[in-house]
């Protein structure tokens, strides 16, 4: 009996650690003077990202090559996020002043400001589609509010959401990765941090459902800074992006009925995006580097120690990006 249940113990380690040495990431691009913050992958051949000095790039072979672009007259906007429908259109948004949206409809070419407010209350976090008719575009609380712009008409045009969640004092969201704000699971999430760490989410009626979640804040870089939902779960990361490798309150789960519970097993530091891969697989990337779980949030494994800011898949397909300083653009090799 001992020997089969060591039999059995070691086939276990060896199929976790052939698997986690299979799935690794490949740098495809690096060397450019900007830090991209934005990635869209639309398909398994088209992908945009954007980032600092009014940079954004776009590939249509699956990341291979890039062309790289700055936004004629936009050259010192920091564009923290973006989403694209096809390899001709795609939406960018500005945190900073003034707050910007512009649309392109050709490639990148030629862009349009949809919309534009010089004051300097406003800072934009993150913006998220769950059609391609219909998205919000979220912004640091200002009056006790957090800002949230909405579109009905693929951002051409661009109002204040009707009933935007309120915000505790010095509780804001993190420009880090445009995944502090998610519209999926027929929900939308916004995950917070600063003098408060919060899950809050939208089902389409009259009021947010307001949740604590397990991780460390108090301090204005501290808290959740991604969510996603899939296979059923909602997870989470997030730490302290002012001590990127400490390990505690990185990330944590949503089970069933809002119930959180924290990682068994934590990602090795500070964590600024997370993405949902397959079944019970989530990918989370930051500044020390990138895990990997297979049991949906419970433990984490590192795969790579080099810095990215935020990490997608394809929302039509498999491809499965990173985006970081420097211009960085990493792939996930499953």
């Amino acid at each position: 009996m001992k020997r089969q249940l060591f039999c059995g113990l070691a086939f276990l380690l060896l199929f976790v650690t052939s698997t986690l040495r299979a799935q690794h990431i490949e740098v495809l691009q690096q060397g450019k003077p900007t830090s991209i913050r934005g990635l869209s992958v639309v398909n398994d051949n088209t992908a945009w990202v954007s980032g600092s000095k009014g940079t954004i790039a776009i590939t249509n072979d699956g990341g291979k090559t890039w062309d790289w672009k700055q936004v004629k007259g936009f050259e010192k906007s920091d564009f923290r996020d973006i989403e694209a429908f096809s390899f001709k259109d795609a939406i960018i948004m500005s945190s900073g002043t003034p707050a910007l949206i512009l649309k392109t409809t050709d490639g990148g070419e030629n862009w349009q400001v949809k919309y534009k407010n010089a004051d300097t209350s406003y800072f934009f976090d993150a913006m998220d589609f769950d059609t391609p008719k219909h998205g919000l575009v979220l912004g640091d609380p200002i009056g006790g509010k957090f800002v949230l712009m909405e579109t009905n008409d693929s951002g051409e045009t661009w109002h204040s959401f009707k009933n935007p969640p309120d915000a505790l004092p010095g509780e804001a969201c993190f420009a880090a990765s445009g995944t502090c704000l998610r519209m999926s699971c027929g929900f939308t999430y916004v995950i917070t941090g600063g003098s408060s760490a919060r899950l809050l989410t939208y089902s389409g009626k009259k009021s947010w459902d307001y949740r604590n979640i397990p991780f460390a804040h108090a301090k204005s870089s501290q808290g959740g800074f991604s969510f996603v939902c899939g296979d059923n779960l909602g997870i989470m990361v997030g730490g302290d992006y002012a001590n990127p490798q400490k390990p505690d309150s990185t990330a944590g789960v949503q089970l069933i009925r809002n119930i959180f519970v924290s990682a068994e097993k934590s990602p090795a530091g500070f964590q600024s995006c997370v993405e949902h891969i397959s079944d019970k697989v989530f990918l989370s990337t930051g500044t020390p580097g990138s895990n990997l779980t297979t049991d949906g949030g419970k433990t984490w494994n590192k795969i790579n120690g080099v810095s990215y800011n935020v990490c997608l898949k394809a929302k039509q397909g498999t491809l499965v990006l990173l985006a970081g300083d420097g211009g960085k653009i990493g792939i996930f090799k499953p």
